[in-house]
Parts: C-alpha cells; sequence; structure tokens
C-alpha cells in the first residue's frame, strides 16, 4: 500500500512492462500559461493565504479531497502536466469537482504555516517534507481532524513525485479518490483498470512519454 512515500514513473513502468496503457480519449496538448514565477498556471487551482490547515478545511467544507503540487521554474515535466494532463477534456472536469489543488514553489519565499502552525518559506516546506523533485503531488486525508498537529509529511496519504502519462496520472486521483488506497496498492489498482477497459474493446492510445 502507498502512503506518504515516495511513487515514481519507474515503479509504474516496471509493473506494466511490455502493456499499452490505455485511456478511453487522446489528448491534445495546449499551451500552458506562464506566471511571473516560472511556473505554469491553472485558473481553478487554489486561492491562498498559505495556511495549510485552512485550505485543507475549506477543501473538506467543499466535499473535496486537498493536494499540494510542488513545482519549480524551468521544470519541462511540470510543463508537461500542465500541457498534457491537465488539458484533458475527458477528465479535467471530475478532477476539478473532487480535488483542491495548490500550488507551491519548490524554491519559493513565500511564508507558508504547516498544518501544525509552523510557519516557514516554501522551500523550507519542502525540504521538511521530503521534496527533492518537481512536479511531486502531495494527498491528504479529506478529514481535516486527522491531519491536525501533525506536519505534511506526517499527513500525507500518497504522493505522486514525477511526471505520470495520463492514464497513470488520472487513476492514481481517482485511486485516492475512492479510497482505494487505504486497501489496495496503485499498481494492482491501475493494472484493474488496463484490463477492464481490454476487457470492454476500448480503443487505446499510446501512453509513451515522447
Amino acid at each position: 500500500m502507498i502512503t506518504r512515500r515516495d511513487f515514481s514513473l519507474a515503479a509504474l513502468a516496471a509493473g506494466a512492462a511490455g502493456a499499452s496503457l490505455p485511456l478511453v480519449r487522446p489528448h491534445s496538448a495546449r499551451a500552458a500559461t506562464l506566471g511571473d514565477d516560472g511556473l505554469y498556471k491553472q485558473d481553478w487551482f487554489v486561492e491562498s493565504f498559505l495556511d495549510l490547515g485552512d485550505d485543507l478545511a475549506e477543501a473538506q467544507a467543499a466535499g473535496k479531497h486537498f493536494v499540494v503540487m510542488f513545482e519549480q521554474g524551468g521544470c519541462p515535466f511540470c510543463r508537461k502536466t500542465h500541457e498534457v494532463n491537465l488539458a484533458r477534456e475527458d477528465y479535467l472536469p471530475w478532477m476539478k469537482e473532487n480535488f483542491a489543488i495548490l500550488q507551491l514553489d519548490l524554491f519559493g519565499a513565500r511564508e507558508t504555516t504547516d498544518f501544525d502552525g509552523e510557519a516557514m518559506e516554501e522551500r523550507a516546506l519542502g525540504r521538511r517534507w521530503l521534496v527533492n523533485f518537481t512536479p511531486t503531488i502531495l494527498f491528504f486525508p479529506p478529514d481535516a481532524d486527522a491531519v491536525a498537529g501533525k506536519t505534511g509529511r506526517e499527513a500525507e496519504i500518497a504522493r505522486i513525485q514525477g511526471y505520470l502519462p495520463p492514464f497513470y496520472f488520472y487513476h492514481f486521483f481517482e485511486w485516492v479518490r475512492s479510497g482505494a488506497y487505504q486497501s489496495e496498492g496503485f499498481q494492482r489498482y491501475s493494472n484493474d483498470r488496463v484490463n477492464q477497459l481490454r476487457d470492454k474493446g476500448v480503443e487505446t492510445e499510446d501512453w509513451r512519454l515522447g
């Protein structure tokens, strides 16, 4: 079970060697909006005073999972996450409805307050949470009481470390949202989804990064 541990593309690829990893529809990349801080932007991401406990409580009140996405300027896989994964019309409406995503800069200097009340710059928070790569996407429990008094590293229930192709990206979010992370590992969950689509004869797309 993958909780509070790094999850990389390499682990996924190893589990699906030789398989064509499908999505229902192909994607079409679009230009992402580049902010003054060098990060690519989504207009539906959380606007925040960077008190993470408050942000999680607001997400809970809206019936959403709270997610923190660490990025950095000049990161090609951050850009690809925005231009490919976050540009898909097939699953983006579902993500907007079910997740509140806060974007942080791994080398940023904005003051951010961790769930335990400790205030520090974004870059210090990244070190505290053991974030070493971008993008890193961290998922937290939907219940604010389960997080109170903990650091983000202690509270997280799962993380994506690095770029995931769209099939895995979407189903990782689904794995968390459904609560399946509590009972089965993500690799098994995603492989089951591959087999379900194949059984239905769904046309697949090539999952390669190129």
